[in-house]
């Protein structure tokens, strides 16, 4: 039989309690996490949200009906324990629970679908097909609590930056750059797409007068990848600003990254003391490297890259030996750049584009984009478009668009890069790739 919650309600997290409270009468509530059960004491961990519970009941302090009720407890039921704190140096937390009551919430079945202590290790598809009951265990939810407060950092940061939050569509008519890696779906009675960015509504948006914009929000690509870094949904932080260039935005970039870690690291210390993470504020600004030069950086390291490539795998990882922490690569080749990107004045074959690297992860691509409708009009053609796909984005430039620049940055790369997963599903609650669809 299980208890019903009643008037019961959770006093403290175990965040919030301490030794200095002993003898104080509290309630938590969580998940058995660990029974030890020595005859005469029974020891129940209990889990909740922000760490583990202990709670003690020796034969000696507590009634046997109360002893014969823990002693029935199952791992990782759920309960609420009314009791009273006690100092204990071998306790985590350096304190105990001594129980009064306990309601027994509701019973886990049993065996479990995967250790939640983490003495057994799992597969990641044993862990991700049971997702629930993997994130009981503390490694794998801090990621997410860590990546909560990226997302709140990175918000303030843009809010103090006075850009003003959007939401745009993300069933579309037609392709953002063109290309195949696109989700088709039936859209009444026509055909339409998945986004893959928010890259044309924002500089849209750029011709309304909102001046600067940031959106974060799924993005969705088609490609067949089958990589630790790579899925087909993601979460993008993407800006765009009025009245710049690609080096104003690399450096609202490159201060928002620099602030968040801080914020990462200040916050979330214990998070990251979990994870063994010892996380490195990097200094501004970040270095800058011309493509040029990364190109003889990777053949001087025996991986052939020609001029105009895009960087392979091989490529990015010559590279991150050869570079530390955060920088940029900039000046990349126009023609292997989307058609919305600025070529640059004084040499038309480089463009103003740079991407973010962390080591050898890219995690972030920018540029100040063209603002001039007849050369729009140009490269949506030079790269093999049909200029009347876009008609609705080009008639935003016919009426007085500004020069404007942005960027889009991988939420789950970035966190990557915060908590050392060295697979991105480690970042996404439920991953979508080529080959996962559930849960």
């Amino acid at each position: 039989m299980t208890d019903s919650l009643g008037d019961w309600r959770r006093t403290h997290y175990s965040k919030r309690m301490d030794p200095e409270m002993s003898g104080e009468q509290i309630t938590v509530m969580g998940w058995i996490h660990e029974i030890r059960d020595l005859g005469g004491i029974i020891f129940v961990l209990l889990r909740d949200r922000d760490g583990i519970i202990q709670i003690t009941a020796p034969s000696k302090k507590i009634s046997k009906e109360l002893l014969d009720e823990i002693r029935k407890l199952k791992k990782e039921s759920v309960i609420a324990v009314r009791g009273n704190i006690q100092e204990s140096g071998k306790a985590p937390g350096g304190y105990e629970i001594i129980p009064n009551e306990i309601k027994l919430l509701n019973q886990s079945k049993l065996p479990l679908p995967l250790d939640t202590t983490d003495k057994v290790r799992a597969e990641i598809d044993t862990r991700l097909d049971s997702r629930y009951i993997d994130l009981r265990r503390p490694t794998s939810s801090v990621i997410f609590k860590i990546k909560s407060r990226m997302l709140h950092s990175v918000r303030n940061f843009l809010e103090k930056g006075e850009f003003i939050e959007i939401n745009t569509p993300k069933l579309v008519a037609s392709a953002t750059e063109g290309g195949t890696e696109l989700f088709p779906i039936t859209y009444f009675e026509r055909e339409a797409f998945l986004g893959q960015s928010p890259q044309l509504y924002k500089q849209m948006m750029m011709a309304t007068g909102l001046d600067k914009v940031y959106e974060i929000a799924p993005i969705f690509r088609a490609e067949e990848h089958d990589t630790l870094r790579h899925l087909n949904e993601v979460i993008s932080i993407d800006i765009e600003a009025s009245f710049c260039d690609h080096e104003d935005v690399m450096k609202i970039l490159e201060g928002m990254v620099h602030t968040v870690l801080g914020d990462v690291a200040n916050y979330g210390e214990d998070e990251l003391k979990l994870l063994g993470v010892d996380l490195e504020i990097p200094d501004i600004p970040f270095d800058r490297i011309d493509y040029d030069d990364v190109v003889d950086i990777v053949n001087s390291k025996g991986v052939n890259m020609g001029y105009g490539e895009d960087l392979s795998r091989a490529a990015e990882k010559a590279i991150g030996e050869h570079m530390n922490n955060y920088y940029f690569i900039t000046h990349w080749p126009t023609d292997i750049k989307p058609f919305y990107v600025m070529p640059d004045d004084k040499d038309p074959k480089r463009s103003c584009a740079f991407d973010l690297m962390y080591k050898d992860l890219e995690i972030s691509s920018g540029a100040q984009r063209v603002h001039k409708h007849d050369l729009l009009v140009e490269r949506i053609k030079k790269q093999g478009l049909n200029p009347v796909s876009f008609e609705r984005y080009l008639a935003a430039f016919e009426y007085g668009m500004p020069p404007h620049a942005g960027w889009g940055l991988g939420a789950e790369r970035f966190t990557m890069c915060i908590t050392g997963a060295k697979n991105i599903r480690e970042t996404v609650l439920f991953p979508r790739d080529r080959r996962r669809l559930t849960p």
